[in-house]
């Protein structure tokens, strides 16, 4: 089957802008209320039908997409190194959670629970993202990598913005299984970087 390139960069503009929204609420306490929910509703897709699905659609995704182009355009810019080091990171966990069904099981059961209680809270309720935030703290923190987050320490010892970056790792964690699952490597990072950024640049102009 045809490689869908489309397919590939949505899923790396879901990790990407979970990553720019963690350093932004790590350091500035703001979250963008409509791409959170965009994480959010994400995670508990649990049977999509396309990629696009996943986030609703692409233009959902707009600002992971347009930091996606310069991220692939040069990876080095400074202004994007915190985002690029959580990147990396939610790449690399996903890549450890693949090797461990039972904790994959776990977070699936716990997902589906979840995804009742927005019927009746609502996507970015303070109980939703809390529950969410403790499937992450219950299963992938547990690995002995672990993702340092830097920002404003007033604002990282606030529950309510811890809860919202573990969940926001979680669904940046969910883009990267489906990232894999459409067919993405991170060889692609390194020999297709102009095919990538000419997905990039049709997705933006749609």
């Amino acid at each position: 089957m045809e490689k869908s390139w489309q397919d590939i960069a949505l899923a790396l503009a879901g990790i990407v802008q979970c990553a720019l929204q963690v350093e932004e609420l790590a350091k500035t306490g703001y979250l963008k209320t409509e791409q959170f929910e965009t994480a959010v509703n994400s995670l508990l897709n649990l049977n999509p039908s396309t990629t696009e699905e996943v986030f609703g659609c692409a233009a959902a995704l707009d600002n992971g997409l347009e930091t996606l182009e310069v991220l692939l355009q040069n990876h080095r810019n400074p202004n994007h190194a915190d985002t690029l080091r959580y990147i990396l990171g939610m790449i690399h966990l996903q890549n450890r959670l693949t090797k461990r069904h039972d904790i994959l099981q776990i977070i699936s059961n716990r997902l589906e629970k979840t995804e009742q209680q927005v019927q009746h809270f609502g996507a970015t309720h303070d109980n939703v993202v809390g529950n969410i935030a403790d499937i992450y703290t219950d299963t992938i923190s547990k690995f002995p990598y672990r993702i340092q987050v830097t920002g404003e320490y007033s604002y990282l010892q606030q529950n309510r913005v811890a809860s919202q970056i573990r969940a926001l790792l979680l669904a940046g964690i969910r883009s990267a299984t489906l990232w894999r699952q459409v067919g993405g490597s991170r060889w692609h990072l390194v020999f297709y970087r102009s095919k990538l950024i000419e997905t990039v640049k049709v997705l933006r102009a749609f």
